[in-house]
């Protein structure tokens, strides 16, 4: 996982060009995925506390649904992982293709409190078969879906939350305190829990890996609160508010190229 930033930022947002400013040092603890994309606080139309949804990832039209917007971080070396509105395989979805790559897709939800479940489906048409979740090397992903969650400061374990304040410090953005993601990876056993190797506040868990069909949908329902503990859980046994919801791949770190289809992404009751 890389470091890039939004294409296209809406003036609220101007303070994100300061991650180009970032020192190395916390280029080094922000390198490695959602820890590291800078988030917004846009208004979503919500009243506070009220349970909304992300936009739909593809539109009435077969464009990009709105509110997603591309992000990633400053100077970025790799390109930017391609996201594509469309129909595949009969359903309306995004198409994610990562080659030697760095991108998400973000629904910005600050705020927001936590919905039960999580539902999508995703299909893999190339695998990248260099992924290796647990180094740093092999730290890439054909397809992930996350939530960013605005966890409290005093909750992040010490020397973490001294790092992160300097992160925010120096970017000027309320920069995630804990990001959950589920991940389609490769050689890890599914149900694996890992830690990024950039960052402890991102963990993942793998739900599919090369055993899995290619070229075929999974449909995929994930209890929140329950995979928040099982992660987080020793920061934090309660589920804190949301700040974004993301879709996305890279292969910048392993120079691979892998191709999927995300689609229906949304919260359960």
């Amino acid at each position: 996982m890389a470091r890039w930033a939004p294409r296209s930022i809406a003036p609220p947002a101007a303070g994100l060009a300061a991650l180009a400013r970032v020192a190395p040092e916390v280029r080094r603890t922000t390198h490695g995925g959602p820890f590291a994309v800078a988030f917004v606080a846009l208004l979503t139309g919500a009243a506070p506390g009220a349970l909304a949804q992300p936009g739909p990832l593809v539109s009435a039209d077969g464009a990009l649904g709105a509110g997603w917007r591309e992000a990633g971080l400053p100077q970025q070396r790799p390109p930017m992982t391609r996201f594509t509105a469309g129909t595949f395989d009969g359903r309306a979805a995004v198409r994610v293709q990562a080659e030697a790559s760095y991108g998400h897709l973000v629904f910005d939800l600050p705020g927001q409190r936590v919905a039960p479940g999580l539902r999508w489906s995703w299909r893999l048409e190339r695998a990248n078969g260099a992924v290796d979740l647990a180094s740093k090397a092999g730290d890439d992903a054909a397809a992930k879906v996350c939530l960013a969650f605005d966890l409290p400061l005093q909750r992040v374990p010490f020397m973490e939350r001294q790092l992160l304040r300097l992160a925010r410090s120096k970017t000027g953005e309320n920069l995630p305190a804990a990001t959950l993601c589920w991940v389609w990876g490769h050689a890890e056993p599914r149900d694996a829990l890992i830690a990024n190797p950039y960052s402890r506040r991102v963990r993942v868990i793998v739900l599919r890996n090369r055993d899995d069909a290619l070229n075929r949908w999974w449909d995929e329902e994930r209890d929140i609160a329950a995979d928040w503990r099982r992660a987080f859980g020793d920061e934090s046994a309660e589920v804190p508010p949301l700040l974004a919801v993301i879709v996305g791949a890279d292969a910048d770190n392993t120079g691979g190229h892998s191709v999927a289809h995300v689609t229906g992404l949304r919260f359960a009751p």
